[in-house]
């Protein structure tokens, strides 16, 4: 058994009787009890019985979470559960994922309460009701419309996290459009590879953005990559910095307010589509070559993210959610289905420490925050900074807290419960792009163990399995669902014959998803993820999670982040690592030893690196994930095929023919 998985100490938080009683996923119980008769005491029990009566537990998370449709009588549930890929659920049901969202608009009796605030480090401060929003909405359907946009065409949006962002996207989802999305941050050709693929038909971009407390000027990349998507017959220009130039320098173009003064607010029109018609086009890193567009369709999408939101993160009308992303993130499409909750989203653009640090903390303070979600680096950067917020903030209305994006250290929970809040449901959540959801993630009703993710999520039938395909538990394996789940991919974009999407989750196990994560259930029925299977390390042919190293060197305050990689060498495999110092430290011999020496007290023999280098940067996905492969690949004198899919791509070069992996 690994140190991480055996937990003698108690919880580190267990929800009060009151924290329970209260909570939607104890009403989902009650309401199971009374609707199906089932008597079920816990969330393990309720995930049990979840996988083995599928059909049931998703018809109550629809009914549950009151969704909006037209559900004919006797509606078939699930056909073709046998197989996946393949299986498809609700074949007859139709519905409108923009309706679904909007169900506080005008004439509900809170239309006047905040549906979007909006902050932009220290510098913007805005808000919109639902009635604002949904009247934005029928104006920008108005203007899709009257540009040719129809069912199944491409909208896309290189765009901040502002509340234009979340306007655009329902109003495509309203006509039965697809809508696609990247940062403002995204290089000409991440964006070429992404829009390009996809060709949409309307363009959202900004007059610029704030980033640390600069304007940063978008329109030379505009004019840039604009020419090369013939398909954009309109680009729109939304407001942020005040800059009503930028629509007149480009073709084709116009500034937003411009664009929708011909039409008046009114009564929105929702095209109710196939349970399985397309919504989303999502993108993979694209670290190992051009991005795959992963599409998602609107009904797997909802209802996934409305049983999330509502049973693992407990959110429901009038609570404020936030979540530190970008729009080329998926965490900003799971944001924004918290407006299905009828919850306040709480957007957020710019950096998370501008101006001082506590720009993210502040928010939640003057906003009423009742969910903080941001990413595991964001945790650990905090504690390396000293930041405190249980000594400066009040923090009363944060009942949870989630992270996601790489695996939580525990010294990351020991952070959070020491210096942030000791009375909160912290989440470690872990699933990706290619489900838009998780398949682990928070329990608000049960207790969180230092190091581990809380659950398995509902419906999700998420083992653990060997090399040989055998389910384990309390040892480090594949994580795989074995039955299918609402929000598999409908397809690949230009992936005729399904070719790319077969090879891309059912090549390991026929028939079983396999998401390419090495984990391990623990005895408290927990989840630890040690990283990406296609990162993981192979010394002396042991498989080693590379987040396993990264719990041990990062509890040293020397080292601010790490990367470490395997290194093909003498017909085997060494551990290589990277470290990024503190400023004023350097890499001596003690402080080496000590890194060896933590990583051998705190692991095991085999995970101690063979070597250890000094490094200025360490590469980095546009949302924050670091890149392994990418500096694997490198080290190999392989190429890396896709820089631009990189925040900060000039740092491979630090990688290129280092001396030290020579000996």
């Amino acid at each position: 058994m690994s140190p991480a998985s055996s937990f003698a100490d108690p919880p580190l938080w267990t929800p009060s009787p009151q924290r329970i009683a209260d909570a939607q996923l104890t009403h989902f119980l009650q309401y199971l009890h009374e609707k199906e008769g089932v008597e079920l005491a816990d969330y393990g029990q309720l995930h049990g019985w979840s996988v083995e009566n599928l059909e049931t537990f998703w018809t109550a998370i629809w009914e549950y979470g009151e969704l909006i449709g037209d559900v004919p009588p006797g509606k078939t549930v699930l056909v073709d559960a046998d197989r996946m890929p393949g299986a498809q659920f609700f074949p007859e049901v139709r519905l409108n994922f923009a309706e679904n969202l909007l169900r506080r608009g005008a004439g509900h009796p809170e239309a006047d309460s905040d549906a979007l605030v909006f902050w932009v480090e220290d510098k913007i401060k805005r808000r919109l009701s639902w009635r604002e929003l949904e009247a934005l909405v029928s104006r920008m359907q108005q203007l899709l419309r009257a540009e040719g946009v129809d069912q199944g065409d491409r909208v896309a949006g290189f765009m901040p996290n502002m509340p234009e962002t979340v306007a655009a996207m329902l109003a495509t989802a309203s006509l039965g459009a697809i809508w696609s999305s990247c940062s403002p941050d995204f290089g000409v050709q991440g964006v070429l590879d992404r829009f390009g693929q996809i060709e949409p038909k309307v363009l959202f971009v900004p007059d610029g953005y704030f980033y640390n407390g600069r304007e940063i000027d978008t329109l030379p990349k505009i004019q840039e990559f604009l020419p090369q998507l013939p398909s954009v017959v309109k680009t729109i220009v939304c407001p942020l910095l005040g800059r009503p130039d930028v629509a007149q320098q480009l073709p084709k173009a116009a500034a937003l307010d411009d664009a929708i003064a011909p039409y008046t607010a009114g009564k929105i029109e929702y095209l109710r589509l196939p349970f399985n018609a397309p919504l989303y086009v999502m993108y993979s890193s694209g670290t190992t070559g051009k991005p795959k567009c992963i599409v998602h369709g609107i009904g797997g999408t909802l209802i996934q993210q409305i049983k999330e939101h509502r049973l693992n993160a407990d959110v429901g009308p009038g609570d404020r959610v936030f979540y530190f992303t970008t729009c080329g993130w998926m965490m900003w499409n799971w944001l924004v289905a918290g407006l299905a909750c009828e919850a306040t989203l709480l957007l957020y653009d710019g950096s998370p420490f501008a101006p001082d640090g506590n720009i993210l903390f502040d928010y939640a303070d003057a906003e009423g925050m009742t969910l903080f979600g941001t990413s595991a680096k964001y945790i650990d950067a905090c504690n390396k900074a000293g930041l405190a917020p249980k000594q400066t903030h009040d923090l009363s209305t944060v009942r949870s807290m989630c992270s996601t994006g790489s695996p939580l250290v525990p010294e990351g929970f020991d952070y959070v419960y020491g210096k942030v809040k000791d009375d909160l449901n912290l989440a470690s959540i872990s699933g990706g792009t290619d489900i838009l959801s998780c398949f682990v993630l928070g329990n608000p009703i049960g207790p969180v163990h230092r190091g581990e993710i809380q659950a398995r999520g509902l419906g999700m039938a998420v083992e653990v399995w060997d090399d040989d395909g055998k389910a384990v538990r309390e040892q480090k394996g594949e994580l795989v669902c074995v039955k299918p789940f609402p929000s598999m991919p409908l397809y690949f974009w230009g992936d005729p014959d399904g070719a790319r999407y077969r090879s891309a989750y059912f090549e390991r196990f026929p028939g079983v998803w396999c998401h390419g994560d090495f984990v391990e259930l623990t005895r408290n029925d927990g989840v630890i993820v040690y990283g990406r299977s296609d990162a993981t390390l192979n010394p002396g042919g042991v498989r080693i999670g590379t987040a396993e190293i990264y719990r041990q060197v990062e509890k040293l305050p020397e080292v601010l982040e790490s990367i470490v990689i395997g290194q093909d060498w003498q017909g085997d495999v060494r551990v290589v690592l990277f470290v990024r110092l503190r400023e004023g430290t350097m890499l001596d011999e003690a402080l080496e030893k000590r890194i060896k020496q933590t990583v051998r007290e705190g692991a095991t023999p085999r995970h101690v690196p063979a070597k250890v280098i000094e490094i200025a940067d360490i590469p980095r996905t546009k949302s924050g994930k670091i890149v392994e492969l990418a500096v694997r690949d490198l080290v190999h004198g392989r190429a890396v095929k896709n820089k631009e899919a990189l925040a900060n791509p000039e740092a491979l070069e630090l990688y290129r023919d280092l001396e030290a992996l020579q000996r």
